[in-house]
């Protein structure tokens, strides 16, 4: 069935989830129709803010007006939710993680798969950010030269949200699947390729005197056919601000977003002695003014308005979306295994 605009849109969960209905608000190519929180005065409150209207999930996956749910609710929620939008033929876009486990991914698969293949589409915002959109072109266009490394480094800074709030409730919870998914995701986009294996570390050291009882590190190492290696860690115990870290060498140059910006390095020691340089001096990086976030959290939002008027076939998308969850989904199970785990993919 081909969409019309405007496409009827709601929302479950309303922390992240206020930034979705706004930007629905602000397309001319949806209508906000529905808003459901478990703080139903918080949720009826921004509702008549915003000109919508309050109801529960049921009445938000039974409406027939509705065509676009965004779920922005607690992670442990997402498959119930995801899998309810599905069987009543709703375009989903997700808050990370599209789902936990991967039991629930390939429930998940087969409910997509037996119901025409809806829109799926997780919010792995860094794909947004002006900086990895220059970044992948550049990449392309072989201005790295051969990449054979990609480091990531997803710097949480906030202890207390894991020492209490939600995600201290959630059992098994994965800083990697919670924090990390981002950087692993954003090597996916760059490298255009699927690891193999997976082998991780952690420790809990930084959380050990509180509620929390699982990882607040973890350190993933992983193998790609190519032989490229992909090394990312989630660190929700750092005492340093939010932000997330990136590396990416190739034979002809190396790209590093960090405290100090993003940069392109193209010499090596040999050339700084050539020219008389005890030290790598800032003159020899080319800085790139692009910035690494979006302007917010709603901005893949459009583009996925657009695809689904235009009756694009989200298949691609979607099974990279899957791929991701059996990624992370892998490195979980290393980790709790202490050894390295091949990858497999739902």
């Amino acid at each position: 069935m081909i969409a019309r605009s405007p496409l009827g849109a709601a929302i479950i969960g309303l922390g992240v989830g206020e930034q979705h209905a706004q930007t629905y608000v602000d397309s001319p190519k949806a209508t906000l129709k529905l808003l459901y929180d478990l703080d139903y005065k918080k949720a009826k409150k921004l509702a008549k803010k915003l000109g919508a209207a309050f109801a529960d999930e049921q009445k938000i996956f039974n409406d027939k007006g509705v065509q676009i749910i965004s779920i922005a609710s607690f992670d442990d929620a997402h498959f119930s939710q995801v899998t309810s939008g599905i069987r009543n033929g709703k375009n989903l876009f997700v808050e990370k993680p599209l789902c936990r486990t991967i039991s629930e991914l390939k429930e998940i698969k087969k409910l997509w798969l037996q119901n025409n293949k809806p829109a799926i589409e997780s919010n792995l915002i860094l794909r947004a950010a002006p900086l990895y959109k220059w970044l992948y072109k550049a990449i392309s266009n072989g201005e790295l030269g051969e990449i054979y490394a990609f480091d990531g480094d997803y710097l949480y800074g906030r202890l207390e949200k894991i020492t209490s709030g939600w995600r201290n409730q959630i059992k098994d919870y994965s800083v990697m699947l919670g924090g990390g998914i981002h950087l692993v995701d954003l090597m996916l986009m760059m490298l255009e390729d699927r690891p193999v294996s997976v082998s991780t570390t952690g420790t809990n050291i930084a959380t050990a005197r509180s509620n929390f009882k699982y990882h607040d590190f973890q350190a993933a190492n992983f193998i790609f056919p190519s032989g490229r290696i992909g090394r990312i860690t989630a660190n929700f115990g750092c005492a340093h601000h939010h932000q997330h870290v990136v590396r990416i060498f190739g034979t002809k140059a190396t790209f590093i977003y960090d405290d100090q910006g993003a940069r392109i390095l193209k010499l090596r020691d040999h050339d700084f002695k050539m020219r008389g340089f005890d030290a790598n001096p800032p003159s020899a990086a080319q800085m790139i003014s692009q910035s690494p976030l979006p302007k917010h959290k709603g901005e893949l939002i459009p583009q996925f308005l657009d695809d689904i008027l235009l009756n694009k076939n989200f298949e691609k998308r979607a099974q990279q979306n899957f791929d991701l969850i059996s990624i992370i989904a892998a490195s979980d199970n290393s980790l709790q295994a202490g050894t390295s785990v091949n990858i497999n993919y739902v």
